[in-house]
């Protein structure tokens, strides 16, 4: 199996549907927040491979990604099902959005992507910078014990339920913003595109936002 072999030290969950596994952190794994890995695994015999981003400010000795659970998928409810010391193969880290701490942040997620939204806006606050966070969920919001310190620590936070993206109150939450910061949006298509519309509207650009589409 391709990629780095490397340990499950926890799974635990953190919202209706969703669990976060903490991996133990390979040998010259420098990944930053908003990256991403391919995690490979075998399951009844066959070999797996999904993208998942980090969901933790900063990797050590391990690091985190959040998965969101279908029932019906053929890799999360294996992940889901996990206690931990089990093996999994990464390779990365990947892609182009990757928060350095060296600017205040306006971090915009929507369903799954609270994961790397909320690492974001935590690498922010450690470094001493401003952030805020607005999520969309559908059903229960993930991560609400980070969500929670993240406001008692001074970040703005804002929960809005639903699931379409692009709606009144969406646009409305990232129009309150569009000064505070750099976006970093997470989300599926209608979601990151109904957020890149609700910045231009509100007189920002949505080319200088950090974007990814999940699909």
């Amino acid at each position: 199996m391709e990629g780095t072999a490397v340990t499950v030290a926890d799974v635990h969950e953190v919202g209706p549907d969703t669990v976060a596994l903490e991996l133990e952190t390979p040998a010259g794994f420098d990944a930053a927040p908003g990256q991403f890995v391919l995690l490979r695994a075998e399951v009844d015999g066959e070999e797996i491979a999904r993208h998942y981003t980090l969901s933790s400010p900063r990797v050590g000795e391990t690091f985190e990604i959040t998965v969101g659970i279908d029932p019906d998928g053929d890799l999360s409810p294996w992940l889901a099902s996990l206690s931990g010391g089990e093996t999994v193969h990464v390779e990365g880290p990947f892609g182009t959005i990757a928060y350095e701490g060296g600017e205040d942040v306006v971090a915009v997620a929507g369903g799954p992507g609270i994961g790397p939204a909320v690492a974001i806006a935590e690498a922010a606050r450690e470094a001493g910078r401003e952030a805020a966070v607005v999520y969309q969920y559908d059903g229960d919001p993930a991560h609400g014990d980070r969500l929670e310190t993240l406001t008692e620590l001074g970040a703005s936070v804002a929960l809005l339920e639903g699931s379409e993206g692009g709606d009144e109150e969406l646009a409305d939450r990232v129009a309150d913003h569009v000064e505070d910061g750099r976006f970093y949006v997470f989300g599926f298509e209608a979601f990151v595109r109904g957020v890149a519309d609700a910045i231009e509207a509100a007189g920002g650009d949505p080319d200088d936002a950090a974007i990814e589409n999940f699909g």
